[in-house]
């Protein structure tokens, strides 16, 4: 009985020592700030890996629970705030400080929401112009123009509670857009300092573009709700939404644009949310 009792305390003891002691995989003296320090030169860490439909069905998950995903938008995932986040490297998105505001340099071009939702990509217009839920497409449904402007997005897309921008960003509000502008020296210039310069993207004559900003605008166009010619303004507008809707008028959303002629920076509220715009995201 008495060596039996010995055992017992000595085993609570190991016990009480492993839970609090560090861990150290490949290595005889783990960091001091780490509860599990793995070393090698030759291997790494693999984190679970599971489908969508199985990352989604997980249950309860705490915040910070890592997996990777390996169908559709393929990447890590994080738990955070109640829903899943992927992570996404900051050389994916490069962006331009402009006085106190880091902005996206380039128009986005996601086809999932932050949670790895699939966006729908909708061609048919009849289709398009119905929608009150969030989509996307190419300019004239050209896959071409992609790499150079982006795609254009409905504004549904912006206010889908998973999120369009990636994880550290959110899609300027109109105040935003409003501090960009005052920054640049007011709405009647700050246009001619946000647009690339040249004509190989925007139509002559392109007056006042210096991009002194950074800020790289380009016309991408807009995608409208009508019957006929609903894809316009390629190479002469940059057309871009904001996260703003427009009170007591919810079925538009303020946006701001650029034309080929000028170096304003106009604010517009006369677009419907089923239009399709170009989207420009700031850090949070």
């Amino acid at each position: 009985m008495k060596t039996s009792k010995h055992v017992l305390i000595a085993l609570l003891q190991f016990t009480i020592i492993s839970t609090k002691a560090q861990v150290g995989i490949g290595t005889p003296a783990p960091a001091a700030s780490a509860q599990l320090d793995i070393s090698s030169t030759s291997k790494g860490l693999l984190v679970p890996r599971m489908t969508q439909a199985q990352r989604t069905t997980i249950a309860t998950p705490d915040a910070g629970l890592l997996v990777y995903q390996t169908d559709g938008a393929s990447g890590f995932y994080y738990f955070k705030s109640g829903g899943w986040l992927r992570l996404v490297t900051e050389s994916t998105y490069p962006a331009v400080t402009i006085c106190t505001q880091l902005w996206m340099d380039k128009n986005l071009d996601v086809t999932t929401y932050r949670n790895g939702d699939i966006i729908p990509y909708v061609t048919d217009q009849t289709e398009w112009a119905a929608l009150t839920t969030g989509a996307w497409c190419y300019y004239n449904n050209d896959p071409s123009s992609n790499a150079v402007y982006g795609k254009l997005y409905n504004w549904y897309a912006i206010n889908d509670p998973r999120g369009l921008a990636p994880a550290g960003w959110h899609v300027a509000t109109d105040a935003e857009w409003s501090t960009l502008s005052t920054c640049l020296g007011g709405a009647s210039v700050a246009g001619g300092k946000m647009k690339v310069t040249g004509t190989t993207t925007w139509a002559s004559p392109n007056n006042n573009a210096s991009n002194s900003s950074g800020f790289a605008a380009l016309p991408g166009g807009i995608r409208t709700n009508g019957s006929s010619n609903y894809f316009v303004d390629l190479n002469y507008f940059s057309h871009f939404w904001s996260a703003t809707e427009l009170i007591p008028t919810p079925q538009l959303a303020f946006s701001r644009y650029i034309i080929n002629s000028g170096g304003d920076l106009t604010q517009y509220n006369g677009f419907a949310k089923s239009f399709g715009l170009s989207v420009r995201c700031i850090r949070d």
